[in-house]
Parts: structure tokens; sequence; C-alpha cells
């Protein structure tokens, strides 16, 4: 098979900076080098009008809640979107399996090469086995902060983690519902070197059961038959009780992350100098209606990701519509930099930017049109669209 030829009007390899009239050279689906149209021949040139970006990382997403699209209401709290979720979850395995597959499909179709996917059921393998997306499956592990559920509950999970297929970790599901003794027996579990992801401050209801011991997790756990009584607060941020539980030898991957101050931000990176920060636009509004600020995270250099998070809590699958999302909003972000979060940050956070992440010499990251002239064009406008090359 000879090599192809793949040119626009600019090409983003991300590592480096773009390439007017740049060109991708291919053989199948790795990159065997860049050129600039000058220097490959004009008559194998594919011509693409735009700019041609790597194949997008997606850090954070929940596959197997994809059955579960439009049923919980926008706007309500993450407390209320938790009881929707644990009450309507259970389903038929045929419509579970077929959202599934229509999830995977939706997201290589919008140009996602790596999924961080959460995992708490095996409904979702044998999809991810068949797809050409590469996945990262997080086992995640929660007691409600009942240490004597935890022999039980591990057992269920490591049933989980044995069927898995390809890359991944047990983690924790986040500070309020994971006790120091799972903590530990998570951190016993993983033994190669991989990416550990937690939910992080993603309401002020938990910022305020760890600091002050009060707040809406009292009342949410009652309405589950779980007794808080024995918890004491720890008079620190939720994050901090994280990362004292947490091994920090290990990557760790926060997720959401809408209250995180500088304080915090801070905190982490002396706690472990690989901290990465997902973050999932469309859901915080969809829950909270909030945002996080990421001038903060900009201003302390954290190596901020992208996600989607699940259909239950988004309106769709889309990388794209989350850059669109956080541009739309905070839109000091160049463009630039919410690619390098959308692709190469990703890859690194999950372990895997030998292979993914930013057009290179040998690796097969995908390879992207995105109908956008960065010179004229503001790419929020719901006429830039992708459209996957390789």
């Amino acid at each position: 098979m000879s090599n192809r030829y793949i040119t626009a009007d600019w090409v983003y390899p991300v590592i480096t900076s773009r390439i007017q009239n740049g060109v991708v050279v291919l053989d199948g689906d790795r990159i065997v080098g860049l050129a600039t149209r000058d220097e490959a021949p004009a008559d194998q040139l594919e011509y693409f009008k735009g700019i041609i970006i790597p194949g997008f990382i997606n850090t954070h997403c929940h596959t197997e809640l994809s059955h579960l699209k439009g049923k919980a209401a926008t706007g309500t709290g993450l407390l209320s979107f938790i009881n929707h979720v644990v009450r309507l979850r259970s389903s038929d395995a045929d419509e579970i399996n077929l959202a599934i597959e229509k999830a995977d499909k939706t997201l290589w179709d919008n140009g996602t090469q790596v999924v961080g996917d959460i995992c708490n059921t095996a409904d979702s393998f044998a999809i991810k086995k068949a797809s050409p997306i590469k996945y990262y499956s997080f086992i995640e592990m929660f007691d409600f902060l009942q240490d004597e559920q935890m022999t039980e509950r591990t057992m269920q999970y490591l049933e989980v983690y044995e069927k898995r297929t390809g890359n991944g970790a047990v983690v924790p599901h986040a500070p309020y519902s994971v006790s120091p003794s799972l903590f530990r027996r998570i951190n016993l579990m993983n033994t190669d070197m991989v990416t550990v992801c937690i939910h992080n401050q993603e309401t002020q209801d938990e910022e305020e059961l760890f600091q002050y011991g009060k707040g809406g997790f009292y009342d949410f756990y009652k309405s589950f038959d779980i007794d808080l009584s024995n918890f004491k607060p720890t008079g620190k941020s939720s994050i901090q009780y994280a990362m004292d539980h947490m091994d920090k030898e290990k990557r760790a991957l926060f997720v959401h992350n809408i209250y995180t101050t500088a304080d915090d931000i801070l905190a982490a990176q002396a706690w472990n100098p690989e901290v990465y920060w997902a973050t999932c636009p469309n859901a915080n509004l969809y829950i909270e209606n909030r945002l996080p600020h990421y001038q903060t995270f900009m201003d302390h250099n954290a190596i901020m990701t992208i996600g989607t998070d699940s259909l239950s809590s988004n309106w769709q699958l889309s990388i794209l519509e989350e850059m669109k999302t956080i541009a739309r909003y905070q839109s000091y972000i160049p463009f630039d930099t919410l690619l390098q979060w959308a692709t190469l940050n990703g890859a690194q956070a999950l372990g895997m930017k030998d292979k993914f992440g930013s057009l290179e010499e040998g690796k097969a990251p995908g390879v992207l049109h995105l109908s956008f002239n960065p010179e004229k064009d503001d790419f929020i406008d719901e006429k830039v669209q992708v459209r996957r090359i390789v």
C-alpha cells in the first residue's frame, strides 16, 4: 500500500507549532512523517479546507450509563442527579447493550480515539473489545464510607475487573463514597504503574461534609438507609481527604473539580508530580449549572484534560462540543490550548502518549479534519464540524 499525503490549510501536530499548508504522511493509520506541500508529491495530495488535528482523548466517560439519556432532569444538583441514576440505572440488558453500542459508534464518529471509561459493571466490555476505540477501563469502587461493606463490595468489583479487556485500573468513586479501608484495598490492588481517577469537588455539599460535618450528604445517605453518624469531618477540603488515602506513586486524574481552589491545586501538585485534571463542562452545566474557573488551573500550570461524562448527564458525546462550551463561557482560553487539553494532555494522563495525542512519526493517533480556518473563523460556530480521515 502506498503512502497517503493529507494536507490542509493548517496542520496541528500539537506537540509543536501548527504548520501552514502542512502535510501528514500516512502508512495505513501510522504517521511516517510531516511535511509541507512543496516537499510532497503534488499528484498524491489529498486536500482539505480547514485544519488537521490528532484524534481526541476523552478522559472521562460512563458508556454503561448511555441508556439513561434524558432521564435525569438538568440543573438539580449532584445529589439529586445521583439519586436518579441509582434508582433508574437498572434496565433490560438488550436496552443497555444497544445504548452502549450506539454510544461507542457516536464517540468514534465524533473523532474520539481513546476513552477513559468508568465501569461499575461488565456491561460495556464486549462492545469495547470489538471497538476501534482504545479504552482505558476504570473499575470504580465505593462503600458509602461504610467499612463493613468493603469485603462484599470488593468481591463484586473484582469480578468486573477480571472480565475487563485492555488497559485499566481499580479506582475510588469519590471522597464522599470511599472509606479509608477501601482506599487501602484499592492501593494494594493496583500493582502496576496505572492511572487512578476519582470524582472530585463536584458539589459544594462535598466540601461542607469534609470541612464542617454538615450539608446535603447526611440526608442523601439517609434516603438510602445509610448512617453517617460515625463520620468525622477532617476540617480540610475533600481533595485533601482523597490525597491522604490515595497512592501518590500512581498517576492521579481528578475529575470535574468545579469547586477546586488554587490552594487545592498547589497541594495536589506538591503531593504527586503526575496529577491531571479532567473537566467535563457540559456535564457540569447539566448537573450543577456551573463550570470550574479555568484561569485558576492555568495560573498554576495544571495539566488539563477533557471528558464528556455520560449520556445520563450530557446531551451528546463530543469532545469538540466540550471545547466549544469552554470557549463559549470562558473565551480567554486560546483554541491551541483547548486542543492540547483534548489530545496530548489526555493521552499523557492515561499513560498512552507514546501512541496517541499528537501528530508525530511512529504514532497512530487518528487524523481528524475540522472545517475551521483559525485565521478567520470562530470555532464555536455550529458550522464547525469534525470529520474523521483515519
